[in-house]
């Protein structure tokens, strides 16, 4: 099949897959932001895009389209990867999943279903393309796929370019998919993305997923329809970045450690969807791998911290940074000798605002 890798040669390798009637195009926004961490491997399905529409034919099985992203891996000594797929590419990360466990790290399954429905209205469709082509099933894409005035016209030209026997194909496949039975066999972590407005695999059907597959967690994105790489790319690399490298997970853990519940709650509570992209840098980066690093222990993390702060003048981050220190085990004189020793340093007026903010936080603090 034809692929496209981003990222380092030598990072974990994470499979991204296409929805019916879409090309690599689908994760443009997506698969550059995963690839600072991962290896990250588009892919094509058969005739779409540039993979070979021979590649599949007529009776095709998701288990057909899950062996060319096996033989895809193995000529990309790919050994163990992790996969993420939205709607048909989602169906084939879960049949990778359940029949071959062995090679799938972690899975992320986006707007897809573990049952697409009615079988005969997916051989209809088959049929109906055999006959007319992709027209006017390309005309209706929008709507099949967003939200109402979102559109896609990239993504809707690479669907009226596809192959149409390749794509009845894929008809075939999906109309035979059923993997409800072995849901509760998947063993990899799993995380399941569903766009609250998608109308083609409604939340209902990620939902389903999610109770049968042990472990598993999912996510619904608010203005979201059925491609949220595409029309929701940001919440989507927020959601996918946070499961494959667990350290948002961890850096929100060291965040309420440091600066308590109370504040990070305060924080989630302020979060929008324009604020939520930098909320992931700073728990994934700044707290995940910065403060987690063993090289400096939490107390010299906060010496440092209180010194820069005072520096810069961030009053405001310097009070919660005070409390932070107590926390991390450094008495009143401390913080006290770190605020003298910025004066020598960073200069007299600087320390001296300083000390007024701390004394104000301790004192706070100290009645209550």
């Amino acid at each position: 099949m034809h692929h496209r890798a981003e990222g380092p040669a030598t990072a974990p390798v994470l499979f991204l897959g296409p929805s019916l009637g879409t090309t690599t195009a689908v994760w443009d926004t997506v698969a550059p932001e995963l690839s600072a961490t991962h290896r990250v491997v588009r892919w094509d399905l058969p005739g779409h895009g540039r993979s070979p529409a021979s590649l599949i034919g007529p009776g095709a099985t998701v288990g057909d389209l899950a062996r060319l992203v096996l033989d895809l891996a193995d000529s990309l000594g790919a050994e163990r990867f992790s996969y993420a797929g939205v709607s048909l590419g989602g169906a084939v990360g879960l049949h990778l999943a359940a029949y071959h466990p062995g090679r799938v790290e972690r899975l992320a399954v986006l707007c897809s279903s573990a049952r697409f429905g009615d079988s005969e209205g997916w051989r209809e469709r088959a049929a109906a393309v055999r006959r007319e082509g992709l027209e006017a099933l390309a005309a209706t894409a929008d709507a099949r796929w967003f939200t109402p005035g979102f559109t896609a016209p990239e993504l809707v030209e690479g669907h009226l370019r596809a192959d149409p026997e390749a794509y009845a194909a894929c008809c075939d496949a999906i109309a035979v998919f059923d993997l409800r039975d072995r849901l509760a066999s998947i063993a990899a972590p799993t995380l399941l993305v569903a766009g609250r407005e998608d109308r083609a695999t409604p939340p209902a059907h990620l939902r389903e997923i999610a109770d049968a597959v042990p472990g598993a967690a999912l996510t619904e994105l608010p203005g979201a329809g059925h491609l949220a790489p595409a029309e929701q790319p940001e919440a989507v690399v927020a959601a996918l970045r946070a499961h494959f490298t667990g350290c948002a997970a961890r850096g929100m853990e060291v965040r309420r450690q440091v600066l308590g519940d109370a504040h990070v709650d305060r924080a989630q509570a302020r979060q929008t969807p324009f604020t939520a992209r930098f909320q992931d840098f700073v728990s994934r980066y700044a707290w995940g791998e910065i403060w987690t690093d063993p090289v400096l222990t939490r107390r010299e993390r906060s010496l440092v911290t209180l010194t820069a702060l005072v520096a810069r003048g961030h009053h405001e981050e310097l009070a919660l940074h005070v409390r932070a220190a107590r926390r991390n085990g450094l008495t009143p004189d401390e913080i006290g000798a770190v605020l003298l020793q910025t004066a020598v340093y960073c200069g007299v007026p600087a320390a001296n605002s300083a000390f007024a903010v701390a004394q104000r936080v301790l004192a706070e603090d100290a009645d209550g």
